[in-house]
């Protein structure tokens, strides 16, 4: 999954450290224990605060917590996480959900998850309510996101992501505020979920499924008919695969979600000279490639 540290929010520089610095994530971690462990990462360098004088005040040892900052060893249970959460002022639930579910990918068991949580007190791990910025922003751009990760993922996959994605913005949402753009920050949340889900090929993303849900294909009848446009797709969608990241997220949004380039513009946080420009070099280089005809805009999932 593609780091996504938040920056230091303005007025809270770091302080100088004194002994060595937290060491990177181990490069082998799974996503879904990355999609807490990064915005906890976030939320200590921008606390200013050691490890030392972490180690002090939750009667933890300094290493132990260096390991759970860098992913190092086992998967930390869940007594350890809250309390390292609760000194940072993150919020308990959104953490609690992405916790639990990394605990089932590392493959534990119910009752380990259960007894994890035997030292904490019982509203860490009960629903609350985010921010209301964060509910008002959720609403907006929710049905768009699904669109974008429906042209990746399955139906079950697209909605872990965007829970996944919006419990990660909850936990990062003050550095979501106080970044250069909310929407850009939180389009690179959701763009780094999906894509830790998405199979890849080459290093590439499939967008394989996509080409099963194109209206040209619904509206297709004869069976040989059908089926070549299948093949088609496939070309078109490997071609787009190739495309940069900002490229082929336009392309993804304007081709395949039939959005208005303002529409794209708004969900990106870029401005509409860059979707335009993106669009058309995407667009050039797909004609430069041996495919079928690009989709007409309308021709919508």
């Amino acid at each position: 999954m593609t780091t996504i540290e938040p920056p230091v929010p303005p007025g809270r520089p770091p302080s100088a450290r004194p002994g060595r610095k937290l060491g990177p994530v181990i490069p082998n971690i799974g996503s879904a224990h990355r999609a807490w462990l990064d915005p906890m990462r976030g939320s200590y360098l921008a606390s200013g605060m050691t490890l030392s004088e972490l180690s002090t005040r939750l009667r933890l040892a300094k290493s132990k917590l260096s390991e759970l900052l860098r992913g190092v060893g086992l998967y930390p249970r869940w007594e350890n996480v809250y309390l390292l959460a609760a000194e940072l002022g993150m919020p308990s639930w959104p953490l609690y959900r992405l916790w639990r579910q990394a605990a089932f990918e590392a493959h534990k068991s119910n009752e380990w998850v259960e007894n994890s949580t035997d030292h904490t007190p019982i509203l860490t791990t009960a629903p609350t309510t985010p921010p209301l910025e964060h509910r008002a922003f959720r609403e907006l751009v929710e049905n768009d996101y699904a669109l974008f990760a429906q042209a990746f993922l399955d139906d079950d996959q697209r909605d872990v992501a965007l829970s996944d994605t919006f419990d990660i913005l909850w936990l990062s949402w003050n550095d979501a505020l106080a970044s250069h753009d909310t929407r850009r920050f939180s389009w690179n949340v959701l763009r780094a979920t999906v894509m830790s889900r998405t199979p890849h090929r080459d290093g590439r993303p499939e967008l394989g499924r996509a080409a099963f849900d194109t209206v040209v294909l619904q509206s297709l009848t004869e069976p040989a008919h059908h089926m070549n446009q299948v093949a088609e797709s496939l070309e078109l969608f490997t071609a787009m695969s190739r495309l940069p990241a900002n490229q082929l997220d336009v392309m993804v949004l304007r081709r395949l979600c039939g959005f208005l380039p303002e529409t794209t513009s708004a969900l990106l946080g870029t401005s509409l000279a860059t979707v335009r420009s993106d669009e058309r070099h995407a667009t050039r280089f797909l004609e430069s490639t041996p495919r079928p005809p690009l989709p007409t805009e309308g021709n919508t999932p």
